[in-house]
């Protein structure tokens, strides 16, 4: 946990030096943007969080007293900011955290705008790292959508300990440290939290690409269910399918569990009509696994509209898309880094290989 900084700087910063005080954090930001993301469930309130950690940061530099442990300070002051901010609110989950399953003859509920969906994280706001596939795999863990769901059910201090210690890697004494708790009382609520996390986490699945059963990779699973959607396919879509699947909708309410049900939902509401070429998917990076960024055909403009963000699971024992979540929020779009309009020629084929740039 330990590591050296720049004595030179943080002696400018303490002199009130706000360029010397960037350059000490800046380093840390993106992981510290993940750390609150993991605590919260949410991209805005992470990003928000990162900004008030650093703002305390600046304002309490004087009593900063041991040079070697200035990450380890920050993650004190970003951990216990998140733990204040989510004495105050709910835990962020999906739709079928909520409510039941729903029946596709019914109609859809309004939105609930309010703060209460967990989000997805871009993948271009992870740290920069170099990893093999294992270890890439170990990392998609620790920040896919199911653990970070998993964790939103855990009591906020439980949650704390268990990504301090199983995710960063802390000791136990590291972590009583920062969240002032007795050794033992961080082994007490590690263990709960791993036995609730071990009952809320999925069946095995995978979202790396790697192989699946048969020797199918997983990007022709993916490039199938973009052929599927731009067609309007639904016999195809249903196909890629475990029969156990799940599509939630946040902000929408309303979700949809077994695939002939959610192709009867899609049959309906998003491909009724002539609906070939209604759709158009590009690659996406969401919490390292495979997303697309869908787009609604404006027939008015001539042009695709934001729609919605889709972050998939694959199972890996079965070799199909065990869960569909379909973040219907245009604004996620800017901060993916996505276009804000796509020209309506392209083919509706493109692409094969779904989260490759042509």
């Amino acid at each position: 946990m330990a590591e050296p900084i720049d004595l030179n700087q943080l002696a400018a910063a303490r002199s009130g030096d706000q360029e010397a005080f960037q350059q000490l954090t800046e380093p840390y930001r993106r992981e510290l943007m993940v750390h609150c993301y993991r605590l919260l469930g949410s991209l805005d309130d992470a990003e928000d969080l990162v900004q008030e950690t650093f703002l305390r940061a600046w304002r309490g530099l004087d009593t900063f007293v041991r040079p070697l442990y200035f990450r380890a300070w920050l993650y004190k002051i970003a951990t216990n900011t998140c733990l204040n901010e989510l004495a105050r609110r709910a835990p962020r989950l999906l739709p079928n955290r909520v409510s039941p399953a729903s029946d596709p003859a019914t109609p859809l509920a309004p939105p609930s705008l309010e703060p209460i969906w967990l989000q997805p994280y871009p993948d271009t706001w992870l740290p920069e790292t170099t990893l093999d596939p294992e270890a890439r795999y170990a990392v998609q863990e620790k920040i896919s959508l199911a653990f970070a769901l998993a964790l939103q059910l855990l009591p906020a201090r439980q949650r704390a300990v268990l990504i301090l210690c199983d995710v960063l890697d802390w000791s136990a004494n590291e972590t009583a440290e920062l969240l002032e708790m007795t050794v033992s009382a961080v082994n007490s609520a590690l263990h709960r939290a791993r036995a609730t996390l071990a009952e809320n986490r999925p069946a095995e699945d995978d979202t790396t690409g790697r192989p699946l059963p048969g020797g199918v990779p997983a990007s022709e699973v993916l490039g199938s269910y973009v052929q599927a959607l731009q067609n309007a396919d639904v016999a195809g879509l249903v196909a890629l399918l475990k029969d156990a699947a799940i599509f939630t909708m946040p902000p929408i309410p309303t979700w949809f569990q077994g695939s002939t049900v959610i192709g009867a939902f899609l049959a309906q509401a998003l491909f009724a009509g002539d609906a070939a070429g209604r759709w158009r998917l590009l690659p996406a990076g969401a919490n390292l696994q495979p997303a697309f960024s869908l787009y609604a055909r404006d027939d008015m403009a001539g042009v695709y509209r934001p729609y919605a963000i889709q972050v998939l699971a694959i199972d890996g024992v079965a070799g199909r898309i065990a869960e569909i979540v379909s973040f219907a929020d245009s604004s996620l779009f800017a901060r993916f880094g996505l276009p804000l309009e796509l020209a309506a020629g392209l083919s509706p084929g493109w692409p094969r290989t779904p989260w490759q740039q042509p």
